[in-house]
């Protein structure tokens, strides 16, 4: 295999997200030879996700070449593709951004994408994100930055707008709104097909379809949400009866764009359940690398995260259809803004990743979606320039926000909270 390749993995000390790259970094041989520069803050942490590629890439017999990092910026020398998937002190915060806006009278449901949360969010990571970035325009401005960190929309946003490095976000959203549908319909997964074209968490299933048969699954699919308990995806469904279309992937993560998306279940992330997962995750990691249980099947198989295959379909000229990626939307769904991040099909090869336009989308379901792209507008505009007039304004615009006090409120306490982090990036 002559073709190989430098991939910097800036976040790689998580234990979660790095072990799901590692799986897919290291299933193929298309790698072989390549460079993997594996960068993170914590020097412990760090060292920890070091051991466990070198021991994925040495069982799978990827033939990586493997070294770590706390220096990002000498890290980024010669880079063709930066994964990124950092976060500020991410749970901590974001329990903070979901919780005080509540005390506010401000009903939501995740606090990470939308509403008051997105907004925090957006005004603490892209400072960080346009670090890196900057350093990119340097070190290698050839390469690709591929985004896995939220809120995706703004991310790529902001780098479509403020940057001309080569950017796009992905989100397995695609394929939890394919198992939904898949569930309701009552079919195996791979046998649903689904294209989907929107925004972050927020995309519009424009066509389902039986693999078998090329069927459209639509009308079946009607039909049986009608018999379902009430109880499951209520909002999704709402939508589906409003509009005629299944958009996004669950009620949590669409609500996030609506007034009433408290309707479907307003009880937020799951941080203690998170805290515990990521526990034994480590735990099970140090008795592997300590010898003292095996390897679970699972390191070695692919996790369907989709960065390996984008990076593999460019290095090798594949044309490699991709389900689902997020872009600078530059008229792919021509009814929605040119400067909107948009999620869309993507091709991969050579020259580069290609969004695919599956045209307009159905013209109320574009005016709906439009609302959250002028609210993305302006979050990235606020946190671009650090400014906290610009950050009321986006908090106003929002639908989720049903007080000018209380926006006012939430925005004083959350700024102070994570005025550390704002910074003008422009």
């Amino acid at each position: 295999m002559s073709a190989v390749t430098k991939i910097v993995f800036l976040g790689a000390s998580s234990a979660s997200f790095g072990m799901s790259m590692f799986r897919d970094l290291f299933s193929t041989l298309d790698l072989t030879g390549s460079q993997l520069v594996l960068v993170g803050r914590d020097a412990e942490r760090l060292g920890r996700s070091e051991r466990v590629a070198r021991l994925v890439n040495e069982r799978t017999g990827a033939g990586l070449k493997i070294e770590s990092t706390t220096d990002w910026r000498a890290a980024l020398d010669g880079a063709n593709f930066v994964v990124h998937s950092t976060a500020i002190d991410r749970n901590r915060l974001w329990r903070l951004d979901f919780e005080i806006p509540r005390k506010y009278g401000i009903r939501h449901t995740l606090g990470e994408n939308g509403g008051p949360g997105g907004l925090f969010f957006t005004l603490r990571t892209l400072p960080v994100v346009f670090d890196f970035v900057r350093e990119m325009e340097r070190r290698c401005p050839e390469a690709w930055f591929i985004n896995f960190s939220n809120p995706e929309s703004r991310i790529v946003l902001a780098l479509g707008q403020h940057t001309k490095i080569r950017s796009l976000g992905l989100c397995h959203g695609i394929f939890l709104a394919r198992a939904q549908v898949a569930s309701i319909l009552g079919l195996p997964e791979e046998r649903v097909d689904v294209w989907g074209a929107g925004l972050n968490h927020f995309q519009c299933l424009l066509h389902i379809r039986d693999r078998d048969t090329g069927a459209d699954l639509y009308p079946q699919l009607k039909e049986k949400e009608k018999r379902l308990q009430e109880s499951v995806a209520p909002l999704t469904r709402k939508l589906l009866r409003a509009f005629g279309y299944w958009l996004g992937c669950g009620d949590s993560h669409v609500g996030e764009y609506f007034s009433f998306g408290w309707e479907g279940g307003e009880d937020g992330y799951n941080f203690d359940w998170d805290d515990r997962e990521r526990a034994k995750l480590l735990q099970l990691i140090d008795e592997v690398l300590a010898g003292r249980v095996a390897m679970p099947p699972w390191w070695l198989q692919p996790s369907g995260e989709r960065a390996a295959t984008i990076i593999c379909s460019v290095l090798h000229d594949r044309k490699q259809l991709i389900e689902s990626g997020v872009v600078y939307n530059q008229g792919v769904i021509p009814n929605l803004p040119a400067n909107a991040a948009v999620e869309v099909p993507l091709v991969a090869d050579a020259a580069g990743v290609h969004p695919v336009s599956l045209g307009p989308l159905p013209d109320a379901v574009s005016k709906l979606m439009a609302i959250q792209v002028n609210v993305q507008q302006l979050a990235v505009e606020a946190a671009m320039q650090g400014s906290k007039e610009l950050a009321l304004q986006a908090l106003l615009v929002d639908p989720v926000i049903n007080s000018e006090d209380a926006a006012r409120g939430l925005l004083e306490e959350l700024w102070e909270i994570n005025r550390p982090y704002i910074r003008r990036c422009i």
